[in-house]
């Protein structure tokens, strides 16, 4: 029997400019609120809060 699946692919974008810069995962049943962290935006050339996508 297959496992459920608990774990999901997400697309963090930054909040400054806007554009897609990462993928990860988040267990969907610990973090149902959408994630936000601290990343590199390569376009912003800095460290800005990037935050999940729909």
């Amino acid at each position: 029997m297959a496992k459920k699946e608990t774990r999901v692919m997400v697309v963090l974008a930054c909040t400054q400019c806007k554009r897609r810069n990462y993928n990860t995962q988040k267990n969907k049943t610990k973090t149902t609120d959408r994630l936000e962290l601290s990343k590199y935006c390569r376009f912003c050339r800095c460290h800005k809060p990037h935050r999940e996508t729909r």
